[in-house]
This record gives C-alpha cells, sequence and structure tokens, in this order.
C-alpha cells in the first residue's frame, strides 16, 4: 500500500489533475492520496491558500472580501468544468462564505483550499473522500497527537480508496487546527507512518533532490538515493528539501519515501530510506548557507579551566542568540552563531564575556559561509578530507575553520562569503564531474 501525495502545482489546475488521475491509476498500490490545495498556473498566478488567507482577513476586518472569494470558487469551477465533472461547488461555497461571515477562524478559511480540492480529486479518481478533520488529532496545546491519529486511520483508512485534504486536522473539541506552511507533506507522512505504508510517494514539481544548489552549479546531478540522516544533514545546512516536520513521521516508523515529479512521472526521482544501500556513493550532497559570525574567544590555560566553557555558552543563551558550532584550539574557543540575532546584541555580550569568562582576548570576525559536504560513504572512503582540501586549494580558497564529528556522515568547512560559490564548483566538479569520468 502507498501513500502518495500530491502538491499545488500538481493540482493547479484540471490538466495537472488530469495526470494525478493518470499517476493513481496507474499503480493500484496507490491507494491513499494527499492533496494540498491548488497552487500557482504561472508566475504571475496566486496560490488559492494565499487567497484564502487574504479573504479571511477582509472578513475579519469587515472590508468584504467577497471579490477574493469568487475569484476562489472560479479557481475550482474551472477545474471541475475542465475535468466534466458533476460537483455541488455553490453549495461547498456558499457554507464555507457563510462562516466567514459569521466570525470563521483563520485555520477553518485556510484548510478549505485542501478540502474542495480534496473533494474534487475524489470525485475525479472514484474514491472515497474522508476529512483530515476525522483522522488527523492535535492536543489542546496544537502539537500533532500521533497515537490518537494512527489509531483513526487504522479505523477509517485501512483497506479502501480513498483521498484526504493535507494541511489540517481537529482539536479536541473539534476546532479546525493547521499544521505550518507546507503542512500537506507532513499530513502525507503522518498517514503514511500511522498506517504502516511500504511507500510515501510525494508528488511535486520537480524530480528529486539535487545533489548541489542549481543556481550556482548549473544542471546538477539528481540525488537517486538519500539516507534520512544524510536529508537531515543537507536540510540544515540550507538545501531545499521536504520541512523536517514532513520527514520525521515517516522516518519513525522506518517508511521509505520517493519524491516524484507529477509533469514527468516516468524520471526515478530521489528515495529516502533508512540505511545506505548497496554503491553508495562517498559524497551525496553538497551543501551550505551564509550569514555567519565566529566570537573568537582565547584564554590561556582554557581548556583545562572547569566550567570555562559554560560560561562562555551561558552569555548567548543569556542573550537569546543561538550558538551553531564550537570549534577550538587548545587555548581558542570560537564561538558560530548566525549573524542577524548576533548584531543587534554584539555590544552587550561581547562585554558580558569579558565579565564572566576573564578571557585574555576576544575577536569577532564576520561575513562567513558554511559550507558541508555529506555522504554516508566517506566513512568508507580514506582520503576524502584530502580531496576536499585539494579541491579548494587549487582555487585558492582558503578554509577558516574545519568541523567534522565522529561519525564521518559529513564536513563542515568556514570559508569567507566571497569564496562560497567558488567553493561549491570546485567541490562538486572534485566530487561528481570526476567521479563520472
Amino acid at each position: 500500500m502507498h501513500v502518495v501525495k500530491f502538491g499545488g502545482s500538481s493540482c493547479a489546475d484540471a490538466e495537472q489533475v488530469s495526470k494525478i488521475r493518470q499517476i493513481v491509476q496507474d499503480n493500484p498500490e496507490r491507494t491513499v492520496v494527499v492533496v494540498s490545495a491548488p497552487g500557482k498556473r504561472h508566475a504571475q498566478d496566486h496560490k488559492v491558500t494565499d487567497m484564502l488567507y487574504l479573504a479571511h482577513q477582509l472578513f475579519s476586518i469587515g472590508m468584504g472580501g467577497g471579490e477574493v472569494f469568487t475569484a476562489v470558487g472560479m479557481r475550482y469551477a474551472e477545474i471541475i468544468e475542465g475535468l466534466g465533472l458533476q460537483f455541488p461547488l455553490e453549495a461547498e461555497l456558499e457554507q464555507i462564505r457563510d462562516a466567514l461571515s459569521h466570525g470563521a477562524s483563520e485555520d477553518y478559511c485556510a484548510s478549505r483550499g485542501e478540502y474542495l480540492c480534496a473533494k474534487i480529486v475524489a470525485e475525479a479518481l472514484n474514491y472515497r473522500f474522508v476529512d483530515a478533520w476525522d483522522v488527523i488529532a492535535f492536543n489542546e496545546d496544537r502539537t500533532l497527537n500521533y497515537d490518537e491519529t494512527e489509531k483513526r486511520c487504522r479505523e477509517r483508512l485501512t483497506g479502501e480508496r480513498v483521498v484526504v485534504p493535507g494541511f489540517y486536522g481537529a482539536m479536541p473539541d473539534g476546532e479546525i487546527v493547521t499544521f505550518s506552511r507546507g503542512g500537506s507533506d507532513i499530513t502525507g507522512s503522518v498517514l503514511a507512518a500511522a498506517l504502516k505504508a511500504d511507500l510515501y510517494e510525494n508528488w511535486t514539481d520537480v524530480s528529486g533532490f539535487l545533489a548541489t544548489d542549481p543556481g550556482i552549479v548549473q544542471d546538477p546531478k539528481t540525488i537517486d538515493v538519500i539516507t534520512y540522516d544524510e536529508l537531515h544533514e543537507l536540510s540544515y545546512m540550507g538545501a531545499k528539501v521536504l520541512h523536517e516536520d514532513a520527514v520525521y513521521p515517516a522516518h519513525r516508523a522506518g517508511v521509505p519515501i520517493q519524491i516524484k515529479n507529477t509533469n514527468h512521472p516516468d524520471a526515478a526521482g530521489t528515495r529516502i530510506v533508512l540505511k545506505p544501500e548497496d554503491d553508495t556513493p562517498i559524497v551525496t550532497g553538497i551543501s551550505g548557507k551564509k550569514g555567519f559570525m565566529a566570537v573568537e574567544v582565547t584564554k590561556r590555560h582554557g581548556a583545562g579551566d572547569t566550567g570555562f566553557l559554560r560560561r562562555l555558552i551561558s552569555v548567548f543563551e543569556a542573550n537569546d542568540c543561538g550558538v551553531e558550532h564550537i570549534p577550538s584550539s587548545i587555548d581558542t574557543f570560537s564561538v558560530l552563531v548566525r549573524e542577524e540575532p548576533f548584531r543587534s546584541k554584539q555590544k552587550k555580550i561581547l562585554e558580558e564575556i569579558d565579565i564572566f569568562s576573564e578571557p585574555d582576548s576576544i575577536r569577532v570576525s564576520d561575513h562567513i559561509a558554511l559550507l558541508a559536504v555529506v555522504g554516508e560513504g566517506m566513512a568508507d572512503h580514506p582520503g576524502v578530507a584530502a580531496r576536499v582540501f585539494a579541491a579548494l586549494g587549487r582555487e585558492g580558497i582558503s578554509i577558516k575553520m574545519i568541523l567534522q564529528g565522529a561519525s564521518e556522515l559529513n564536513i563542515i568547512l568556514c570559508v569567507d562569503e566571497k569564496d562560497f560559490e567558488p567553493a561549491v564548483r570546485a567541490l562538486y566538479r572534485e566530487f561528481f564531474e570526476e567521479e563520472s569520468k
């Protein structure tokens, strides 16, 4: 049994929904379908969810909102007409409009994008519609209730062909609550985990994850297989992959994920698995991000000063400034922080470090970029670090700091921001273009 989720671009118009119908019909194992609200049809278009948020805002302050709501209705009417369906759209829209006029919540309004889309897709597939309100359970604090959700899914979804709207669920009192934006991915992952699916297919408008940023490297390789741990590392370092909350439920249940392209269904895509498979490449992906600073604190015999590091880090904690990494030498600790929160409190933090930790010197370096080389295969191939350093050395790129954990899953380097893009291209050539020769 496969749980399949289709994103907003896959539901944007009748032509895209026709592709969904064909994809589902091509594989009888695709029995549970999750859909987003219709996304953009073209660059100048608007997502239905954004239109619904605006409609709610206008209704709530007494400035109408009817025109925006009518435009939302037209989007669905075009899809229904294009598919040749008989669907009671006006009755559904009237019920939603009435709820809005009587003060319905923002979450309720936003959820109607997925609700209507799921009803239409269910009609197109001849599947049964199951409201997410009935199966996705939230706690009073608006966190997901996994146990109750799993129980409801097994009771109401097992053994049937169903379409479920993504993005929302219900509180114990029945109030509708939404996930964060991109929440339909979370719904699909939660259902796949609850039903112990053989596979969770996430259909979107890209043919899988790329080995690096296509804005830096032209036409980078698509990653065929990636582990959950590799995905987590690349995501943390800025790669555009699935939201962490959308990965966790499937990961927790051991359900593999397949990223597929609705517009190119024959493309293999990217498979996310628990453990490395045979023929694991040395490096799976290269990612990174800019906007960091380093506070370099030196104190003679600091490494032997019990409590020094605790006192140092407590200053950042007290100022609500998160610490990303702490590379160190014998007497110098480099505290890596994001530039944006640190800048506004820099003077205060440095003064408190001087008072509380009594260092010999403090130096601040800015315009730092982090660069990660990620791959489960690095642990089994000696000399990877040497290749990393050599590739950057050939380009005249200086490495400011180096971080690597005992797992050897990744190597994180600090370079000047001006060297970030050249460094990414150099490492891509080393581990992807050279490997393919």
